[in-house]
């Protein structure tokens, strides 16, 4: 096995630091944003809207107080001879006025009813930001240290150089000669076996002793 690593690109390496690192500051505003948007949300519902309402309810009450007492004078005022009045504007008004006080008042019992359920939805999707935001500030940094170890790593291997093949051939060819016995009688002198010093570079491809 090889003992060198293929590394094909350091700049993706880079290129993921640099996205990780843009997220990380994308997303802490993100979770900033949200933790606003969210709080005025709740404060409009739970405080504006409450306000608001119950100011209605109050000025809706008036206005009826109001359309009653002008009802009242007209029946008492605007007699002609022993006939009723009809008063049918104030009647009117006195309507309009008990429907507005009637709306206002639902109203402001959607406020009062909606406000701990909103308010229960905000705290538990704070809960869930709290945690996104653990992710961001702890781990991505973390990520990004792990990503620039490796970084230099890498830019430490691809300064080192590969190992050198050359050396190994070369060394083959400085080994010494190789002594192998003759088989040939012929070839041999009369007093016995004698060896022959032959070189890698003479010796013969084939294994097979000379024919006699």
């Amino acid at each position: 096995m090889s003992g060198q690593a293929d590394v094909k690109s350091i700049d993706t390496l880079a290129f993921v630091k640099s996205a990780v690192a843009s997220f990380a500051h994308e997303t802490g505003q993100a979770i900033a944003e949200v933790e606003l948007e969210g709080r005025r949300a709740v404060d409009y519902i739970t405080m504006d809207r409450a306000a608001h309402w119950k100011a209605e309810v109050r000025r809706a009450g008036d206005m009826v107080n109001q359309a009653i007492k002008d009802l009242e004078h007209c029946r008492t005022f605007k007699k002609v001879g022993d006939g009723q009045p009809s008063c049918v504007e104030e009647k009117k008004k006195l309507e309009k006025a008990r429907a507005r006080l009637a709306l206002a008042e639902q109203k402001a019992e959607a406020v009062r009813r909606w406000t701990p359920m909103v308010q229960q939805q905000f705290r538990e999707t704070c809960v869930k930001l709290v945690h996104f935001r653990e992710v961001v500030d702890v781990k991505c940094p973390r990520a990004l240290a792990a990503l620039e170890r490796m970084l230099k790593a890498l830019d430490a291997y691809r300064d080192v150089s590969g190992p050198r093949t050359g050396a190994a051939a070369g060394g083959s060819g400085g080994a010494g000669p190789v002594t192998r016995q003759v088989d040939d009688p012929a070839a041999a002198p009369a007093g016995g076996e004698s060896m022959a010093v032959v070189s890698p570079a003479s010796a013969p491809a084939s294994e097979d002793p000379p024919t006699p």
